[in-house]
């Protein structure tokens, strides 16, 4: 049975689930900053996925960069399966701009996170479910209401 890493589940916050992945945003205001987690027993890297499955990762991470860049206009999407300290597959969309901290260098250790407020968390939260409104599945709220 799928069970979220903890250290994923203490980092960020469910938005969705989508028929392969579960949809994630790092509490982290520094930068806007998603991931996906295949809902796979102890998978550890896109190979060991099934075919079908990468298949569907793949169409997940792209229909989640769109909505990304539709969304916040990035300069640069950076999106990444590095997994060094979390094991579990989790892949990283993360929406970079020039002007933000730790431009051009990787985002990881750069700074201290910065938990979102609690209106900035429902902004993106909305934004990102109206976008992905027909592929979402919305299971949890935040604080008992849902953001749409």
């Amino acid at each position: 049975m799928f069970e979220l890493d903890e250290r994923l589940k203490n980092d960020s916050i469910k938005v969705g689930d989508l028929p392969l992945c579960e949809l994630r945003l790092i509490n982290d205001a520094n930068y806007t900053w998603f991931v996906l987690v295949p809902k796979r027993v102890a998978i550890t890297e896109i190979y060991q996925l099934e075919e079908a499955d990468r298949q569907m990762l793949m169409s997940e991470s792209c229909l989640l960069a769109e909505a990304l860049h539709d969304t916040f206009s990035p300069d640069k999407l950076n999106i990444a399966a590095i997994g060094n300290k979390v094991h579990q597959l989790h892949l990283h969309h993360v929406v970079r701009f020039e002007a933000d901290k730790a431009w051009p260098e990787p985002v990881w250790g750069k700074f201290p996170a910065l938990a979102y407020k609690k209106s900035e968390l429902a902004n993106i939260l909305q934004k990102i479910r109206m976008l992905l409104a027909d592929d979402l599945i919305v299971t949890e709220d935040i604080d008992g209401q849902l953001y749409f």
